[in-house]
């Protein structure tokens, strides 16, 4: 257990009030039904999580998502032979993970978005997968999201720069073709 608190800090304590898993697990998988993953190492993750589904009397994963990217595969596509763990690519792509003391979930995908958006840097959008063949229009799933609370942080002045000065850098990357940038000249 001690081994366990260096990585992520939780201990037994803090957790025995916690929800179960078979408890969220149906909110957790209304809010994901539909979508595409992105996670690091995801057999590892995927692994845990449809045992858990399967404890819980549930489908594994895949029956309620799009698909998985695994960022740790992508990775080491991009990077073969080197170090590939989120603080290598969070180095490799100049992220600063500097608060990152402990493994947590939280802060883990807040810089793994980070890390993948910088390793896809090259895409014309989100949804371009690098073919030029014409494909259905997506379907859309609605998830209710009414129990949700919703906190909105508007973004500080710093962070406004930090927004702008990123979305010249992927305009610099694209060669012009960053669309964010062509949605802001359209705005003006």
């Amino acid at each position: 257990m001690r081994e366990q608190r260096k990585i992520h800090g939780l201990t037994l304590e803090r957790l025995q009030d916690e929800p179960k898993f078979a408890e969220i697990a149906p909110a957790l998988l209304e809010f994901i039904s539909g979508a595409e993953l992105i996670i690091h190492n995801a057999p590892f993750d995927i692994g845990f999580l449809n045992k858990e589904l399967e404890r819980s009397g549930l489908p594994v994963l895949n029956n309620y998502c799009v698909s998985v990217i695994d960022t740790l595969k992508l990775a080491k596509e991009l990077h073969p032979g080197k170090k590939n763990n989120l603080n290598a690519l969070c180095d490799r792509y100049q992220i600063d993970n500097s608060h990152r003391t402990l493994h947590g979930a939280l802060l883990d995908t807040e810089l793994l978005a980070e890390v993948y958006l910088s390793m896809t840097r090259g895409q014309k959008s989100l949804l371009d997968d690098g073919s030029n063949k014409q494909e259905e229009e997506p379907t859309m799933v609605f998830a209710d999201l009414s129990r949700l609370e919703l906190r909105v942080l508007p973004a500080n002045d710093d962070e406004l720069a930090q927004h702008a000065q990123q979305l010249a850098d992927i305009d610099k990357a694209s060669k012009g073709t960053c669309m964010w940038k062509q949605l802001e000249l359209l705005e003006v």
